[in-house]
C-alpha cells in the first residue's frame, strides 16, 4: 500500500512523506490490525468506539497515531477524548465543546478535522460548505482541540476526473479558509478507491480499509 501511495504522491509531483496513510480498521478481524501494526502501520482508523476500545487492548503499549473516522455521539466523546490523537469527524459545535472539555490537560490538544458534506446527499454527515466558516471559526476558539483541517466523503465517483473534482474542491475550502486566517494544514479525503485522485488535489492523510485489509467480514 506504502508504494502505491508512494506512486501516488510521486505521479503529483508531491513529497510521499506528508502523506500519512491511515488503516481503517472498521470492521476487520483483529488479527489482520494486529499484523499490519507488525507489519509497520502506524497510524490506526477507527469507526465505532466499542471495536476501538477492542483494539486498544490488543496493542496496549504500541506506539501507535489513533484516528476518529466515525460519526461520534455525544454520549461517546469522553472516551475519544480521551484516548484518540486524532478526530476527523466534527461536524457540529456541541460535539466540539464536548471533546474539548473532556480532554485530559496532561496529553494536550485534541488534534479535530471538521466534516464537510460536499454532494447533495442528507445521508451523510458533515456541514455544509456555507457552514463552516462559523463552525471554524468555534472551533479554533476551543482550548483543548486544535484545529487541524477538513475531511470529507465526497459521493462515490468512477471516473477519475470527477473524484479530484470533489477533492479540489475541499482543498479550495481549506484554502479559503486559511486566507480567512485559520492554518490548517491538513486534508483528510481519499480512500481504497480514489486515493491517487485525493492524493493529486493535496490529501495529507489517506483512510484505507479493505486495500489494506482485505475484504471486511
Amino acid at each position: 500500500m506504502r508504494d502505491s501511495i508512494k506512486t501516488a504522491a510521486h505521479a503529483a509531483c508531491r513529497d510521499p512523506a506528508v502523506i500519512t496513510l491511515i488503516g481503517v480498521a472498521k470492521s476487520q478481524v483483529s488479527s489482520r490490525v494486529v499484523a499490519a501494526v507488525d507489519a509497520g502501520l502506524a497510524d490506526l482508523g477507527e469507526n465505532y468506539v466499542q471495536e476501538a476500545q477492542a483494539h486498544a487492548a490488543l496493542l496496549a503499549g504500541r506506539d501507535l497515531q489513533w484516528h476518529f473516522i466515525g460519526a461520534l455521539q455525544g454520549n461517546k466523546t469522553r472516551f475519544v477524548a480521551e484516548s484518540f490523537d486524532w478526530v476527523h469527524t466534527v461536524d457540529r459545535a456541541r460535539i466540539a465543546r464536548r471533546l474539548s472539555e473532556q480532554r485530559p490537560a496532561q496529553l494536550g490538544p485534541l488534534a479535530v478535522c471538521i466534516q464537510v458534506r460536499l454532494g447533495d446527499e442528507p445521508t451523510k454527515a458533515g456541514v455544509s460548505p456555507a457552514e463552516l466558516p462559523a463552525l471554524a471559526d468555534a472551533v479554533a476558539r476551543l482550548p483543548r482541540l486544535s484545529l487541524r483541517g477538513l475531511m470529507s466523503l465526497p459521493p462515490a465517483e468512477a471516473d477519475v476526473d470527477r473524484q479530484r473534482y470533489w477533492f479540489r474542491a475541499l482543498r479550495e475550502l481549506l484554502e479559503a479558509r486559511n486566507a480567512a486566517g485559520h492554518r490548517l494544514d491538513s486534508l483528510s479525503m481519499g480512500m481504497s478507491g480514489d486515493f491517487a485522485a485525493a492524493i493529486a488535489e493535496g490529501a495529507t492523510h489517506v483512510r484505507i480499509g479493505t486495500a489494506l485489509f482485505g475484504e471486511r467480514d
